[in-house]
């Protein structure tokens, strides 16, 4: 894992139809003033402020159809279709990141409770976070937040809305 005050980190890199083009060192991405005008205001609020979209709210977070999930804020693939599980807790649930240098985790005891945090290596986006109650190989359980992720279907694939 980087830490927050390295100028560029090691990710993996998707094709949007999934296929692993390698490793690649790319430029960290520490602060983007665009950030506030581009992203929408719950996506800006989530990625940037550590706040949380509201259960069961954000078209898409029980979609089923196959493709990869990237950073809202910086374009990062963070996880396959493939790895998602319905967790019954309304936000999107992965037993695995698509690449473990795609994500970090970091301890987080805010609001007086002991969690992991899960963030987009790349830009540091609060993505959500992760719990060791979750489905097999992995046993965890990456509960992200909706709004932190744009969804690329596999090709040839329509995207549905669930």
């Amino acid at each position: 894992m980087a830490s927050p005050d390295e100028d560029s980190v090691t990710i993996t890199i998707y094709s949007d139809d999934g296929h692993n083009q390698g490793q690649q060192t790319v430029s960290r991405i520490h602060d983007n003033p665009k950030w506030k005008e581009t992203l929408p205001p719950l996506s800006y609020s989530v990625t940037r402020e550590h706040r949380t979209e509201p259960p069961f709210s954000i078209p898409g977070y029980n979609r089923t159809d196959p493709g990869i999930y990237r950073c809202i804020c910086c374009g990062n693939a963070l996880f396959d279709a493939e790895t998602k599980f319905d967790s019954h807790t309304g936000w999107p649930s992965f037993f695995k990141p698509i690449a473990p240098g795609n994500i970090e985790e970091k301890e987080d005891r805010s609001f007086g409770m002991n969690r992991v945090e899960v963030l987009c290596t790349r830009c540091h986006a609060h993505l959500g976070h992760v719990f060791p109650d979750g489905p097999r190989p992995t046993g965890l359980r990456y509960c992200i937040n909706m709004v932190s992720m744009t969804f690329v279907p596999s090709p040839g694939q329509e995207q549905k809305q669930p």
